[in-house]
């Protein structure tokens, strides 16, 4: 049986680490994770539910009712997040949720619950999965921990054009501000902040292609399957 391999895909908002991991799954035929989805699809059942995450008490009961599931979609090619049998892939992209997630994301209850949820995924490996802290918590020893940046214009520019499609009246400064204040939030939080792990490969996409990216990954890849 072929050797199968976890690889964690962590860097901040916007710098492609879901698009590179939806590509290396695909090439690998390996499972993708998304686990920002998992923290969207919580903080979407908070707000539906209004529920006071700075309330504990609240928290954990509201836990105790979140079942998290992916699908995959034979159409689309591509695994959708399932919030209690419903597919939520769409709804936790809007705005109301990506300005919420990184609070909600914060919260140690909440941290625990998802963690445990994804290393249970992982227990078969083959798998991809991207977030924050995937390699530094969720797999500290994952065979490829890949870190992604990119300079904050281009960030901000990409980020822009993925949520203009779905709402022509969002400006370039709201996008701006929502980016900054969750790389603030990512980075500073208690519970599992954002940092690069100490045996990971950055791999900065500025200023190369998506194939250029892929390439340079499967690279890193084959490194370790061999």
């Amino acid at each position: 049986m072929a050797k199968k391999i976890i690889i964690t895909i962590d860097g901040w908002s916007s710098c492609g680490k879901s698009t590179l991991a939806k590509q290396l799954a695909k090439k690998l035929g390996y499972v993708y994770v998304d686990s920002g989805a998992m923290y969207r699809a919580i903080t979407l059942y908070f707000l539906r539910n209004h529920i006071d995450w700075t309330d504990t008490k609240q928290v954990e009961d509201a836990l105790k009712e979140i079942h998290l599931d992916f699908h995959f979609n034979e159409k689309a090619q591509s695994s959708e997040m399932f919030l209690n049998d419903e597919n939520v892939e769409y709804v936790i992209r809007d705005l109301v949720v990506a300005e919420k997630v990184s609070d909600v994301a914060a919260i140690r209850e909440v941290r625990t619950f998802a963690v445990a949820q994804q290393q249970k995924m992982g227990r078969k490996k083959g798998i991809v999965m991207d977030g924050r802290d995937i390699g530094t918590v969720v797999f500290p020893k994952a065979e490829l921990k890949i870190f992604m940046t990119a300079d904050n214009a281009v960030r901000v520019e990409r980020r822009f054009k993925e949520l203009y499609e779905k709402n022509p009246n969002i400006t370039i400064e709201e996008v701006k501000s929502n980016l900054e204040m969750r790389d603030y939030i990512d980075s500073h939080r208690e519970v599992s902040p954002l940092r690069q792990a100490e045996d990971a490969l950055i791999l900065d996409n500025t200023n190369i292609t998506q194939e250029q990216q892929l390439h340079k990954a499967m690279g890193w890849v084959e490194e370790r399957l061999h």
